[in-house]
C-alpha cells in the first residue's frame, strides 16, 4: 500500500510551506518516524518524519519550493511498487493515502487538481487574504498572475514571483535610499505579519504585577542539585515558572483558552509555549501537559526543543496546540515588558528579571527579591478581573512554590 507524503499544515491560516531541504532521495530506504524532509514555516525550519516504512518514491517537489498546504509531494511505497497514477490517485481511498496528518486534517489535494491550469483572471474567492494584502504593498496586478495554489488559488508566494520576477513593474516607484538594506528570511518576515495581525485584530489589554520572588530562588537551589543529580539536567526558573503557571491556569479556564468564531474554547491540558530566541526571531515551543509534568520533565522537554529550535531541527509537534505562553526576558535583565499574543492563544505571560528592590514590608522598607510579571490578554476572551485574579493566584503560588510542584 502507498503511503502520500503531503505539505502539513503546522499552523492555523498556514497556506503554504517551504520545501528545505530532502533528507533521503528517489529509491532510498525509509523507516516510520525518522527524518524525511525540513520544510519552512512561519514560525520554524521543521523536521517531518515518514509516516510509514517503505522506499521513497514519486518525489514531485524541489527544495526552495513554495508548497500548497495538503498537496503530496512524494509516496513511499513497498518493494517493486510504483507510485499511484494521477488517475490512480483521485481514486485513492483515505486510508491508502496515509500522509502526514495536518494540524487541521485537510484532506489530500489531488495532483490532477493541483496541477490543473488555473484562470487567468481570478475571483475574489480564488485570491488568499495574505496574497491580497501582499499584491498591495508590492504593487502587482492580481488580474496578470495564475496562482498555483488548490483550483488556482493565487497564494502568496505567487505575488512574491510576480515581484521578483525580471521586467516586472510595480505601483511604487524606486527611489533613492540611504543606508544598508537588511532582507529578512521568511521565518522574520512570517513572523512580522503575524505579529502584526495579531496587533491590529485582536484587542489586548495588558495587567501588571510586582511578586515576590525569594521563595521560588530558594526553591530552585533546593532542587536544582537534587535534579541535576537524578535526571542530568538543569531546572531553570522558566521551568519552575512553566509548572507553577501551568498548575494555576487549571483555576482559570478562561485564560487556557483559544478565541475562534463559534466561540471561547477552553482546553483541558495545558501544553505550555515557552518563547525561545533563534537566529531569525523568536519560536514558541511547547511543553506538553505542564499541569502534569514533573519539574524534571519539563526541563528536560524545554531542554531538548530548545537544541532543536537553535540548530533549526524543531519537528511539527514541537510548535504546535501550545494554549497558552511564557516570555522570559529576566536572563536578558530587563525588568519589565508586555508581549504580544500569539493566536489563537487567549494570553501570554511576560516575564522580567528577578532583582532586589526596596519594599515596604508592614510599613517598613525592606530588600525584598522582586519581579515583575505583565500578562497580555485578549479582551474578547477575559477580563480585566478574570486577568487579575489569575496573576493574584499565580503570586500565591510562586510564594509557595514547594506545595505546588514540591
Amino acid at each position: 500500500m502507498a503511503f502520500s507524503v503531503v505539505m502539513p499544515a503546522l499552523e492555523m491560516a498556514q497556506e503554504t510551506g517551504k520545501l528545505i531541504a530532502w533528507r533521503k532521495k528517489e529509491g532510498d530506504r525509509v523507516a516510520k518516524g525518522e527524518p524525511l524532509l525540513e520544510i519552512e514555516t512561519d514560525k520554524a525550519v521543521v523536521e517531518v518524519e515518514a509516516p510509514a516504512d517503505g522506499i521513497l518514491a514519486g518525489v514531485n517537489a524541489t527544495v526552495g519550493a513554495d508548497i500548497p498546504v495538503g498537496q503530496t509531494i512524494a509516496w513511499i511505497v513497498a518493494q517493486g511498487e510504483k507510485p499511484p497514477t494521477e488517475s490512480e490517485q483521485g481514486a485513492a481511498a483515505p486510508a491508502a493515502r496515509g500522509g502526514l496528518p495536518a494540524k487541521s486534517e485537510p484532506p489530500s489535494i489531488d495532483a490532477a487538481v493541483a496541477n490543473a491550469p488555473a484562470p487567468t483572471v481570478p475571483t475574489s474567492s480564488k485570491i488568499s487574504p495574505k496574497a491580497r494584502r501582499l499584491a498591495k504593498e508590492l504593487g502587482v496586478d492580481l488580474s496578470t498572475l495564475r496562482g498555483s495554489g488548490p483550483g488556482g488559488e493565487i497564494l502568496a508566494s505567487d505575488v512574491q514571483a510576480a515581484a521578483a520576477a525580471p521586467g516586472a513593474s510595480t505601483a511604487v516607484p524606486e527611489r533613492e535610499k540611504s543606508g544598508r538594506l537588511e532582507v529578512p528570511t521568511s521565518i522574520g518576515r512570517l513572523m512580522a505579519e503575524r505579529t502584526t495581525q495579531s496587533w491590529t485584530t485582536v484587542p489586548h489589554f495588558f495587567v501588571s504585577r510586582e511578586v515576590e520572588a525569594a521563595a521560588l530562588n530558594e526553591f530552585r537551589a533546593r532542587t536544582v542539585t537534587e535534579v541535576e543529580r537524578t535526571h542530568n539536567v538543569r531546572i531553570s526558573h522558566t521551568d519552575l515558572l512553566v509548572a507553577l503557571a501551568a498548575r494555576t491556569l487549571l483555576r482559570h479556564p478562561r485564560l487556557n483558552a483559544s478565541w475562534s468564531a463559534e466561540g471561547i474554547r477552553l482546553h483541558e491540558h495545558v501544553h505550555m509555549g515557552v518563547a525561545i530566541a533563534v537566529n531569525d526571531g523568536v519560536v514558541a515551543a511547547v511543553i506538553r501537559n505542564a499541569h502534569t509534568a514533573s519539574l524534571a520533565d519539563i526541563a528536560i522537554q524545554r531542554r531538548d526543543v530548545a537544541e532543536r529550535a537553535r540548530a533549526g531541527k524543531l519537528r511539527p509537534a514541537d510548535i504546535a496546540d501550545a494554549t497558552f505562553t511564557i516570555s522570559n526576558l529576566g536572563m536578558y535583565q530587563v525588568s519589565a515588558f508586555s508581549a504580544i499574543i500569539i493566536p489563537p492563544q487567549a494570553a501570554i505571560l511576560a516575564v522580567g528579571a528577578i532583582a532586589d528592590r526596596v519594599v515596604a514590608v508592614e510599613g517598613q522598607p525592606a530588600v525584598r527579591s522582586m519581579m515583575t510579571l505583565t500578562l497580555s490578554c485578549d479582551h474578547r476572551v477575559a477580563d480585566g478581573a478574570r486577568a487579575a485574579l489569575f496573576l493574584q493566584n499565580l503570586a500565591e503560588t510562586i510564594r509557595e512554590p514547594e506545595r505546588w510542584v514540591g
